[in-house]
């Protein structure tokens, strides 16, 4: 159950909409950073391997065979430690991730600012990145000013006030939709580490128990 708890948290994660739409853009011949997508395909691995390994020690317990439980023991230790590996990399490129994000946007839009044609698909990715985030400009400054001679680029706003107001920069969008996302693969990988240790524990005490009672 944890583990297709685990596997449905990700797959949603790897199909959420707003990441979906900024991370399969391309400008030019280049790609949006899918750094993010290493985490989402680490915990789908994890969700899926632990509801095969959860049926493996589940089978092993009711038939209170030594060997099952002692194979279920050692993939729960590998598990554990790929977990483990995959969240030091997480916490070393948690910020990271957020800013390659942010330098794509930053490169899609001077195009679309200096393009004369729509040879460039530097303003279609930074529409995009407008309409999904709700968003305008990189920071504050810019974001308000935009609409004033490019408002092809922004959200179209009731009112031009209600557009300067409203207009949030998208470096704090991005910032904000990464975070949160980590976050939740955070608490997902916390709770699976949580629920390893313990059948860890109990997997070698009833191996334990099996192995002393086969005695007499």
């Amino acid at each position: 159950l944890a583990g297709g708890i685990i596997l449905g948290v990700a797959l949603w994660l790897r199909h959420d909409s707003q990441t979906t739409n900024i991370l399969y853009l391309q400008l030019g011949d280049k790609q949006a950073p899918n750094t993010f997508y290493v985490g989402i395909y680490i915990l789908i691995a994890v969700g899926a391997v632990m509801m095969f390994v959860g049926f493996l020690g589940c089978y092993g317990a009711i038939q209170e065979s030594q060997c099952l439980l002692g194979t279920f023991f050692t993939c729960l230790v590998i598990l554990f430690a790929c977990e483990v590996a995959a969240g030091i990399w997480g916490f070393v490129n948690k910020d990271q991730i957020a800013k390659d994000v942010k330098q794509f946007y930053d490169q899609a839009f001077q195009q679309a600012l200096l393009a004369e044609s729509d040879a460039s698909n530097g303003k279609a990715v930074v529409k995009t990145f407008h309409e999904t985030l709700d968003c305008c400009g990189p920071d504050n400054a810019i974001g308000a000013i935009t609409p004033l001679w490019r408002d092809d680029l922004c959200p179209k706003k009731d009112s031009f006030l209600k557009n300067i107001i409203e207009s949030s920069n998208c470096h704090k969008k991005i910032d904000e939709l990464f975070s949160g996302k980590l976050y939740l693969i955070g608490i997902a990988a916390i709770v699976v580490a949580v629920i390893m240790i313990f059948e860890m524990i109990l997997s070698m005490v009833l191996c334990c128990g099996i192995r002393n009672s086969s005695v007499y």
